[in-house]
């Protein structure tokens, strides 16, 4: 049985969840920008509600909605956000993102996404994580899609997708009039490949803000920049 995950603010509770708390996770909920003051949140895939949850912390946001179609995972994420300081403002929908885009007429001020990574198909034996895992579950270009129809005029899409992703995910993106705000590379230690970038669109074209990460610069020591990106967050940072 997976032990809860213990941040400084709130727990999250994991058995029932495919994708457990991880770094990427954590990284775009501490990442994702909240100085446009946003009122109205979405948390696409939620799993834990991880994401929703930091959200809440780092914002005055007055409505925070998640949506999960995994059965298991939902009820998880629903008991994760009733058991925090902000369950007034957080609120998870049972659906998929089709569903939920054709029937929800809201737009929202920031959307944020740690979207399944793997395009290729890859089996653990797990049915659930598989699919929390694999794109096909949701494609980007349907993801993408959906959020041009959900965010609003000046609001922005925070996400993070493997590197090798990055440039794929910007020409769908721009094809449907959301283009590339800021962008952070994210790397493990200073002499490792660039993993995983950080994303943030809007409908307005702009120059991009283009910046590097690195976590580690041994094992365990972090970087100053990670951990003051993290601190308000994991109990020893």
């Amino acid at each position: 049985m997976s032990k809860p995950f213990q941040f400084k603010q709130f727990t999250i509770r994991q058995d029932r969840c495919a994708m457990k708390v991880g770094t990427d996770g954590v990284l775009l909920g501490a990442w994702a920008s909240v100085t446009h003051n946003p009122t109205t949140v979405l948390d696409i895939g939620a799993g834990t509600g991880l994401l929703a949850l930091m959200l809440a912390q780092r914002s005055n946001a007055e409505t925070i909605d998640a949506l999960e179609i995994d059965d298991a995972a939902f009820e998880q994420c629903v008991e994760n956000f009733e058991a925090s300081p902000w369950a007034d403002r957080l609120f998870c929908y049972h659906a998929g993102l089709n569903e939920f885009c054709t029937e929800v007429d809201d737009t929202y001020d920031l959307i944020v996404s740690n979207p399944p990574f793997y395009a290729e198909n890859v089996s653990s034996g797990d049915g659930s994580r598989d699919m929390a895992r694999q794109n096909v579950s949701l494609p980007f270009k349907e993801l993408l899609r959906c959020v041009s129809q959900l965010l609003a005029e000046e609001g922005v899409l925070a996400i993070i997708v493997p590197f090798k992703e990055e440039r794929r995910l910007i020409q769908i993106s721009k094809s449907l009039g959301l283009f590339p705000k800021r962008i952070t590379q994210v790397r493990g230690n200073p002499t490792s490949e660039v993993k995983r970038s950080l994303l943030e669109f809007t409908f307005q074209e702009m120059e991009v803000s283009k910046d590097e990460l690195i976590l580690e610069v041994d094992r365990h020591k972090y970087t100053l920049e990670y951990r003051e990106l993290a601190k308000d967050f994991y109990l020893k940072m």
